[in-house]
């Protein structure tokens, strides 16, 4: 019973040195969202890095808005950012779905989903940051029709 106790004990121990820590420095991204001049509630927005995938440590960045159409992107954690690079925004505005945490419908009709076609940029890195606690995209105006 001791031996497989210890035996235990080194394969936890083991187990928790092998991992190894994949998280980018990130820098924190916030803003706000109107959509035909009111704030968007539950409005959802993804960050694409405009180079693509990180094949080697990919993430996702995104966020939600609040009542009042604020919004802070979310990389490992809520409000953590994006890692360095250059973006672009994408916005969708639906109805969420708690129970499979997805969206369907969206009240911008498509219009805003696709990043290559996004006009809504920006770059992320200690340059962007330099003497502020996060990068503010102020507002963006979106529009239905």
């Amino acid at each position: 019973m001791k031996r497989l106790a210890l035996v235990l004990m080194v394969c936890l121990v083991c187990g928790a040195c092998g991992e190894k820590d994949t998280r980018k420095p990130t820098f924190p991204v916030a803003g706000t969202i109107t959509v035909d001049g009111k704030p968007a509630e539950g409005l959802k927005i993804t960050a694409t890095d405009v180079k693509g995938v990180d094949s080697e440590a990919p993430t996702i960045s995104a966020a939600v808005t609040d009542a009042t159409g604020h919004f802070e992107l979310n990389t490992y954690e809520k409000g953590d950012g994006v890692p360095e690079g250059e973006y672009t925004l994408t916005f969708e505005w639906g109805k969420l779905d708690p129970m499979s945490h997805s969206y369907t419908g969206d009240s911008l009709k498509g219009k805003y989903t696709d990043p290559k076609k996004s006009e809504v940029k920006f770059k992320a890195g200690p340059d962007e940051l330099k003497d502020k606690d996060k990068i503010d995209l102020g507002t963006i105006a979106l529009k239905t029709k």
